[in-house]
């Protein structure tokens, strides 16, 4: 599968989120800190994938790719059915443990933001993208 380590990246952080959370919203109050941290940690993490999802599309686009953002964060068409399944699976698991625990740790509603960075970050580096025309020029 193209792009593997993005899509095990996306699990990982998943995994990682779940790990640090869910015990705070089943009543172990102790782990409140650590719940936070693992909750800004990610998100913070999102950032720099954002960020280098951006920069390669920018790259791609200076190169001719008609890059727009349904293309970049939706894949369309672009990834083969599985690697969706793979991408936007992770995306839902983590708003599900978002909106799980939102009540004991607010700041884990930031944390679905990685996973759609890593949808972003598989299109700017694996999608397929049209050749961007010029537009016609005036007189």
């Amino acid at each position: 599968m193209v792009g593997r380590r993005i899509v095990v990246a996306s699990w990982v952080a998943d995994a990682v989120f779940a790990v640090g959370v869910i015990p705070i919203a089943v009543g172990i109050d102790d782990l409140d800190g650590v719940a936070v941290g693992v909750s800004l940690a990610l998100f913070f993490g999102s950032l720099l994938v954002w960020s280098w999802a951006f920069a390669v599309a920018v790259a791609r686009s200076a190169q001719g790719d008609d890059i727009v953002v349904a293309n970049l964060f939706g894949t369309m068409g672009s990834a083969p059915r599985d690697l969706r399944w793979h991408l936007f699976g992770s995306l839902g698991v983590c708003i599900a443990i978002a909106a799980a625990t939102a009540v004991a740790n607010p700041f884990g509603v930031l944390v679905p933001m990685l996973p759609l960075g890593f949808v972003g970050l598989w299109a700017a580096r694996h999608g397929t993208f049209p050749e961007r025309r010029d537009p016609p020029r005036r007189r």
